[in-house]
């Protein structure tokens, strides 16, 4: 679907498949037309269909380089876990660091630090797994 009123439509009807429409709205329509019609489909009660209209959000991010505060909100209204973790993870990588809100700025400093911290135990796990092979191999 990438016809906004066609979408509003359907809404109004109570048609089905409106997360997955949000997607081709993302990609079809500029973030102003879509924008708020991603923010209804966050809130449909198909949970599946919740989970498309968020990846439609992460779409938007990565076509347009931002979001609108609407969709900044209702992001961080769902939180980073969930339904909504992909596409917080999309607007993470794909909005400039000095055109997030606050929120996601501390989202991205957070999850910088925790990603460093897990490379940091993996490899010293894995020194300590190699020192411990040797060890065994020298006592054989």
């Amino acid at each position: 679907m990438d016809d906004p009123a066609e979408w509003d439509a359907a809404f109004e009807r109570g048609a089905q498949h409106l997360g997955t429409a949000a997607i081709g709205l993302a990609f079809r329509c500029s973030l102003e037309e879509a924008s708020p019609r991603i923010v209804r489909a966050m809130q449909l009660q198909d949970r599946a269909q919740r989970g498309y209209a968020f990846t439609a959000a992460g779409t938007a991010a990565r076509l347009n380089g931002e979001l609108t505060p609407e969709l900044y909100a209702a992001l961080r209204a769902e939180g980073h876990r969930g339904l909504a973790e992909n596409a917080i993870d999309d607007t993470l990588t794909f909005v400039p660091f000095r055109d997030l809100p606050p929120w996601f700025k501390w989202q991205m400093v957070r999850t910088t630090v925790a990603d460093k911290l897990e490379a940091w135990r993996l490899t010293a796990t894995d020194a300590a797994e190699d020192a411990w092979k040797a060890l065994r191999r020298r006592r054989s």
